[in-house]
């Protein structure tokens, strides 16, 4: 007996109206030369261009002149070399020069896909049996760069209605100062091989905890008075640049879900926030967090990092490190596991790990294969499809795995709820293949989820087609249980 799986009349499909204004710098040589242009106007004909601006651009975006001024402010030390006080300029040339240095990009005109969801942390005002949830996407613009995006969706018992996203949106706002934690950020440095007699000396002046901001003066300072060679000048760069991964971000609060992108923030995530797999943690106290693990891409190399928030306003973000942090595919479990944080992985690229780690940021303490490609449709490779859901029978992963001609499925499997490291049984057909519909798109021939939401006997699996739009899709949970358990390992 097929499973009965639902594919719902759903589909999110990217909208190229969906702009948000990034700065945009042209390299101090022709900033000079525009700027001074700029200052070479009449004040009149300053002004007349700045309400052209605004009669074009206001209905686009929320407080489009804190924007312009935001973008001003970071070219301001150009003006500075020019001789020139920024701050003797007009309001409205600085809002002119601001829109010199901004462009629209529009997030996810080429795609928007790979969703993960959750359940929201505001469930106020909602009728019995209704429910929120949040449903993450990436989202890819003009030059492959992916972000981070939200959708808002409405469970009314077994119905899903997705709410109309809102008209702007808004990056983030990055906190200066993230705090770092110094037992923490030397055990990274310790395993970045960095020798101690290079960073020991610039860590013993900071305090327990510490910012950016506290630890870049200390190092410029060692520059000075050390003579120092290039690969230990190189290596200092790369105290700094792993300092720098460290960021508190946060958004408006008059900011509704769907305007909210997380686009990559510093140069080494700057192709990309590919594929966060949100999950609702429960602390040992009964509070909850969420996290997602996401990989971040520089267009050479991947980085695996981990956001965190209670509330999808205030975002903070760092690293995974460790010899297991590797690859694509991390998802966590959404409780420890015997006192030990827990997370699904492909260390090799080919198989599905588990790993467990006394910190939820270190993962060198213990990983072991848990499932191998068997079957022909995953025979390539295989990995998660988001973090595991509890349910009384068994923590239940959804897979992906990839076969002939590089199509991928969605598989899943069931592990021990007191011993995840033991699988229960496994799928021996996909759960979800791309239909005849599905099989267009960027990347041809896949479906492919970073989460799914189990509510009662309903699981709700958001899944990617073809890497260009994002359908839904749900299943009984008993159902698909009973049928994985007709084949136990």
């Amino acid at each position: 007996m097929k499973l009965a799986i639902n594919r719902l009349p759903i589909i999110i499909t990217p909208d190229s109206k969906r702009v948000f204004a990034r700065h945009f710098f042209y390299g101090d040589e022709r900033a000079i030369g525009i700027i001074q242009k700029v200052l070479d106007m009449p004040e009149q004909r300053v002004e007349h261009l700045v309400r052209d601006i605004l009669r074009d651009f206001s209905r686009r975006h929320r407080r489009i002149t804190n924007l312009l001024m935001k973008h001003f402010g970071k070219v301001s030390y150009v003006i500075e070399q020019l001789e020139i006080d920024p701050n003797s300029l007009t309001e409205w040339r600085k809002l002119l020069i601001g829109a010199y240095f901004t462009m629209e990009y529009s997030i996810e005109s080429a795609a928007i896909f790979n969703p993960s969801v959750v359940e929201d942390p505001d469930q106020d005002g909602l009728d019995e049996g209704q429910k929120r949830l949040i449903i993450s996407f990436r989202a890819t613009g003009e030059g492959h760069i992916s972000s981070l995006v939200f959708r808002r969706a409405l469970l009314d018992g077994n119905q899903i209605k997705l709410v109309p996203s809102g008209r702007f949106i808004d990056g983030a706002e990055v906190i200066k100062g993230a705090t770092l934690n110094k037992k923490e950020f030397e055990k990274i440095v310790t395993q970045m091989k960095i020798d101690s007699k290079l960073y020991k000396p610039i860590l013993n002046v900071l305090p327990d905890t510490f910012s950016y901001s506290e630890l870049k003066p200390i190092i410029l300072d060692y520059f000075e008075k050390n003579n120092l060679t290039l690969e230990e000048q190189k290596t200092l760069h790369e105290l700094r640049w792993l300092a720098k991964s460290f960021i508190d971000i946060k958004f408006s609060l008059d900011t509704d879900i769907s305007e909210r992108v997380i686009f990559p923030i510093s140069k080494y995530e700057m192709k990309g926030i590919e594929d966060a797999r949100f999950v609702k943690f429960f602390n040992d106290d009964g509070s909850f967090t969420y996290y997602a693990t996401y990989t971040a891409y520089d267009g050479f190399s991947i980085m695996p990092k981990l956001l965190e928030t209670k509330d999808f306003y205030h975002f903070n973000i760092r690293p995974l490190h460790g010899k297991y942090a590797v690859d694509k595919n991390l998802a966590l479990f959404p409780e420890k596991i015997n006192g030990k944080y827990a997370m699904i992985s492909r260390i090799d690229g080919v198989n599905t790990y588990i790993m467990f780690s006394d910190t939820i940021c270190c993962w060198d303490e213990e990983a072991k294969i848990l499932l191998r490609p068997e079957y022909h449709w995953e025979l390539v490779q295989i990995g998660n499809g988001g973090s595991p859901i509890k349910t009384d029978r068994g923590w239940l992963l959804i897979t992906h795995g990839v076969g002939p001609m590089r199509k991928y499925c969605l598989g899943a499997y069931l592990l021990d709820l007191n011993d995840p490291t033991r699988v229960l049984g496994r799928l021996k057909e996909p759960l979800l293949i791309p239909t005849e519909e599905e099989r267009e798109g960027y990347v041809p021939n896949v479906v492919y989820t970073c989460g799914s939401y189990l509510t009662g006997n309903l699981l709700v699996i958001p899944y990617a087609v073809s890497d260009y739009a994002s359908k839904i899709a749900t299943i009984e949970l008993n159902h698909l249980i009973d049928k994985i358990l007709e084949n136990p390992e």
